[in-house]
């Protein structure tokens, strides 16, 4: 490996004499990752080593192996030394021919609630005006659908002003419409270490930064919290309070308070994203309560009814406000769909969306308990009224998150690796699964199992993992 660096490095050194050293380094290491010069598990050498071959100083070998793991290149242990990870294979669309376990779908309701879903439907169209439907209409809804998301959103927060209230195409959509709105005079957003990829999606393509706050066991730290908004340009607080995506972690009402206190003292925006609050049974106090002239509240119906129903619920900090973020939002996505809306009414009227919700808590504490079970030997957080879990890696192994959602992937079960999660650099040895993508019970059940293999028998896997 040394002699192959040496010698792809006097090539670059002759054809890019301006670019830094250091990412030169880095830049060598993926090419020969693309070209399959390097493989998986391939040792780097050492950095003193490599110094010296390259006449470079340590410092700046230093640099390029720090800058090639930051492009997720390579894999450094403590007393291990470095290893090319390799590349990592997209994940193929499914063309919506089949579950995508990567994405944190709710478990499906049986057939005695797909009909209750159907006859529901079917009574919509039969009261409503379709071709009316099919016409614009005002921007978050008309009043009758506005009243069925008060009804929504009252079963998470005290009593809501209709006012308040905005309808959208999905909470994603309500992101991108909030951080437009926030953050358009410049402006970071403050995040946990772990969140959401889709608001690092949206951030990106909007070019928002991200300030990664620390976190403990119960979440971002206040005291990071508020020297970035007293270092920082901060636009807004982002935060998944409840079932959190990835970690399942609910925050507790105490650090709510806190980061809260620090919000409302510099006057910070609050976006609180609660996708899957709608599943918990044991309410705590949210940010909109703590703080509502600075927060603005979003749920939706994907992830407790299913993902096709690109409908979410926004309740703003105040009238004014809301009619800003509605002007935003109009000129981003025009209107939600009066067809779609319509049906979420409706369903949520006759109750088929409780009992869809209902359903989904049961199952999931039923896979919860399974995944318990099948994974007892790991470290595993979760929380037995969500569908997803997080799964610690065994520290004794030097584990690769990424290969190893790459090997499972390969055998049919697919996980996320931290890193989609990670804002900070520096994600942990752990893999977020996905309980409600399989089928059935036993498609789960059996999903587990080879995950615990996987994890149990590295040997077993030794061209990937080892």
């Amino acid at each position: 490996m040394l002699t192959k660096l040496s010698s792809s490095w006097n090539t670059h050194l002759t054809h890019q004499t301006q670019r830094p050293a250091y990412l030169l380094i880095a830049d060598i290491i993926a090419d020969g990752i693309n070209s399959g010069e390097f493989q998986p598990r391939d040792r780097l050498p050492p950095l003193r080593d490599l110094a010296v071959s390259l006449s470079l100083n340590y410092t700046t070998v230093t640099r390029g192996y720090a800058e090639a793991k930051r492009r997720g290149l390579i894999d450094s242990r403590p007393g291990l030394g470095s290893f090319i990870r390799g590349k990592v294979p997209a994940v193929p669309l499914t063309g919506g021919s089949s579950y995508e376990m990567t994405m944190n779908s709710p478990i499906e309701p049986g057939e005695e609630l797909a009909q209750a879903i159907r006859d529901g439907a079917v009574n919509m169209f039969a009261q409503k005006d379709i071709i009316h439907l099919l016409r614009y209409q005002d921007f978050g809804g008309t009043a009758d659908d506005k009243m069925m998301a008060k009804v929504w959103l009252e079963k998470q927060l005290p009593p809501v002003s209709v006012e308040e209230v905005l309808i959208t195409p999905g909470i994603h959509s309500a992101l991108v419409g909030l951080l437009t709105l926030l953050c358009r005079r410049g402006g970071s957003v403050a995040v946990g270490s772990l969140i959401y990829p889709g608001l690092k999606a949206i951030a990106s393509q909007l070019n928002i930064p991200l300030q990664s706050l620390p976190c403990d066991e119960d979440g971002p730290l206040p005291r990071a919290f508020e020297h970035q908004c007293q270092t920082g340009n901060i636009g807004a607080l982002y935060v998944n309070p409840t079932l959190q995506n990835p970690t399942t972690l609910t925050i507790p009402l105490r650090r709510r308070e806190a980061l809260a206190d620090v919000a409302e003292r510099y006057s910070i925006p609050v976006i609180e994203d609660e996708a899957y609050a709608a599943l918990a049974t044991d309410r705590i106090a949210s940010f909109s309560e703590l703080i509502p002239q600075l927060t603005w509240y979003i749920t939706g119906m994907s992830k407790c009814f299913g993902p096709g129903l690109r409908t979410a619920f926004v309740k703003g900090p105040g009238r004014r406000n809301t009619e800003l973020l509605a002007g935003a939002l109009r000129a981003l996505n025009v209107m939600a769909s009066p067809i779609t809306n319509g049906l979420v009414a409706q369903w949520i009227q006759d109750g088929t969306a409780d009992r869809v919700l209902d359903s989904i808590r049961v199952e999931a504490g039923i896979r919860q308990k399974l995944a318990a079970d099948i994974l007892q030997p790991f470290t595993v957080r979760a929380s037995k009224q969500g569908f997803h879990l997080w799964l610690l890696l065994p520290r004794h192994h030097n584990w690769n998150p990424a290969e190893v959602a790459v090997k499972l992937r390969e055998l049919g079960v697919s996980a996320v690796s931290s890193a989609a999660f990670c804002t900070d650099n520096n994600p942990p040895d752990a893999l977020r699964i996905c309980l409600g993508g399989a089928w059935s019970r036993e498609l789960c059940a059996e999903n587990l199992q080879t995950i615990s293999h996987v994890l149990q028998y590295p040997e077993h896997y030794h061209s990937i993992l080892l």
